[in-house]
């Protein structure tokens, strides 16, 4: 189902919350980035919860996005019976 989400969000029949555009780029943009809360240079894999933590809203705002996805897709959906 999710390929199938991300297939709508690419054609445009899904548009994404602008919170959520914004928290998946600044997690790209703060993963990328050398400055960080939580430093893996001095703490090794406890400096990785801060990034973890932060991959974590993302993946919940685009699963709350996805699941008003199939709300959208199940109310449009038409049952032909014969």
């Amino acid at each position: 189902m999710w390929w199938r989400f991300f297939q709508a969000v690419r054609r445009g029949e899904h548009k994404l919350s602008p919170v959520t555009w914004l928290t998946a780029i600044a997690a790209v943009i703060y993963t990328i980035v050398p400055v960080d809360l939580v430093p893996e240079l001095f703490l090794g894999p406890l400096g990785l919860v801060d990034d973890l933590g932060f991959w974590g809203v993302v993946v919940m705002l685009a699963t709350r996005e996805k699941n008003a996805w199939e709300v959208q897709q199940h109310r449009g959906a038409r049952v032909v019976d014969v």
